[in-house]
């Protein structure tokens, strides 16, 4: 569904009127249009606190871009001729950056930060140009994992950028600005690459106030492209004959993937047609049937040789306030959107199903993050979800790795069945004052789906736009 509100504020007419007024007036978001685009164009900012581990990898990351490298010359960061690259970066002083030039990134390595008062480095890097940021510019802080830290000190400033960032995402975001914390542990530098290009590009605009931890893990040897990196991988989407399911499917085939597409009977035509649509194949299938996991697992050793991504997508809503919820409300609810998901990846690992390396990702919800009045037994499904990826990802062995989205509003069939007052506040109530759409969500899962993000396990990112509901 069209945001009419959002158009208007963008049209020559409308955006006088929303100034004029002081409202908000969210910006046409830049997002991922075609398979070959640079994921950062433009000029990038660089430093970092003395000691840090990861910023000759942030260099050899930006410099497979096409942006423009400088780094910020200060007396208490990291100097451009002391930053050991390849990739060519040229050193500029604040005090030289003229108050209309914008810079498409900032990129700040913070692993060398050890204790609280280190903390005024990124003060240092950040202060100067922070209103010189571009339109739809990123912001992006590499730091240690807290719980990998070795003192208390540390951990308390390593943490303390979560609350920096988010806060400068929230100041940043009403001009598509977004601003992120990837975090990593001892050894695992090498890994950020693929975090760190999602968070560049365009393929995370609608995520933004949010962290992704990174840990040691074996690197493929595999050839890899990064315009088609689901090459020769196969990929079943749950619920894919619509809306957020449909856009998984086609960004997944989009990046190489063969996609298996299921959905309940009822939707097969529409499941057909989307299967057909990017030459994939359709699953017409309950999941909730008794012996549904025994047929899609008997399906993918008989027709494929195993499976590499599993994508839970299959939810519905049953909405009824608790004291009025009958009983059948709750018990299909938690079937379909958590108890499933447990049987069938169950059957998949009992039949050796899964390849190497392979991806599972589900899809949660910011209502299972924050509540939501109404909503007991899906708020409950789906923060059951975020249990169940955070446990099963410290159980799994060969590459396997885990990772949940969390939606918040998101423009689909089922969000424009809300009531025009509460959907429009929905859309509002966020950083970047808009509502999402399926192809943000899609785009995200495809990250996480990446054989390059090996080292990316357990994590939860909330593609919202930075909902000001929820932590």
């Amino acid at each position: 569904m069209s945001d009419l509100y959002h158009k208007v504020s963008n049209s020559p007419v409308g955006r006088s009127v929303v100034s004029a007024l002081n409202l908000p007036a969210p910006v046409i978001l830049e997002r991922h249009s075609r398979s070959n685009a640079p994921f950062l164009e433009g000029e990038a900012l660089i430093s970092g606190a003395p000691g840090g581990t990861a910023l000759e990898t942030i260099c050899g990351v930006l410099g497979a871009s096409t942006a423009s490298l400088f780094a910020l010359d200060t007396t208490s960061l990291i100097a451009a001729k002391d930053i050991k690259s390849k990739t060519k970066v040229s050193a500029i002083k604040a005090d030289a950056i003229d108050a209309k030039r914008r810079f498409k990134a900032l990129v700040f390595d913070a692993t060398g930060i050890t204790t609280t008062e280190d903390l005024k480095a990124v003060y240092t890097f950040f202060h100067p140009i922070i209103r010189n940021v571009a339109k739809c510019g990123r912001i992006v802080i590499v730091g240690i994992e807290p719980s990998a830290c070795t003192t208390p000190a540390m951990a308390a400033s390593q943490k303390a950028l979560e609350g920096f960032i988010r806060s400068v995402a929230k100041e940043t975001g009403k001009k598509g600005i977004t601003a992120q914390v990837i975090y990593t542990t001892k050894g695992a530098e090498s890994h950020i690459e693929s975090p760190l290009r999602f968070c560049l590009s365009a393929r995370s605009a609608y995520v933004s106030g949010q962290t992704l931890s990174v840990s040691k893990a074996t690197k493929s040897k595999a050839a890899f492209d990064w315009n088609t990196p689901l090459k020769d991988k196969v990929a079943l989407v749950t619920g894919a004959s619509r809306g957020i399911g449909e856009a998984i499917a086609k960004t997944l085939a989009r990046d190489g993937a063969q996609v298996v597409c299921l959905d309940v009977p009822q939707a097969k035509d529409a499941l057909e047609s989307v299967a057909a649509s990017i030459g994939g194949t359709a699953l017409a299938l309950d999941i909730t049937a008794t012996d549904a996991p025994q047929i899609i697992s008997a399906h993918f050793q008989k027709e494929f040789d195993g499976l590499d991504i599993i994508v839970h997508n299959a939810g519905i809503t049953r909405d009824k306030t608790l004291g009025r919820m009958p009983e059948h409300f709750w018990d299909l609810l938690i079937d379909i959107n958590l108890s499933s998901e447990e049987r069938i990846n169950d059957a998949l690992f009992a039949d050796e199903v899964f390849n190497k390396n392979a991806r599972i990702v589900c899809v949660s919800s910011i209502s299972g993050i924050a509540g939501n009045v109404g909503q007991s037994n899906y708020a409950a499904s789906k923060s059951g979800v975020i249990g169940y990826v955070e446990s099963l990802s410290k159980q799994l062995k060969g590459g396997v790795t885990i990772n949940a989205v969390a939606p918040g509003f998101i423009e689909t069939q089922m969000t424009a069945a809300i009531p025009f007052v509460i959907r429009e506040a929905g859309r509002r109530m966020n950083s970047l004052n808009q509502g999402g759409q399926p192809e943000d969500v899609a785009e995200a899962i495809a990250f996480f789906s990446s054989p390059a993000s090996q080292g990316v396990n357990g994590n939860i990112l909330r593609v919202c736009g930075q909902s000001l509901i929820g932590k």
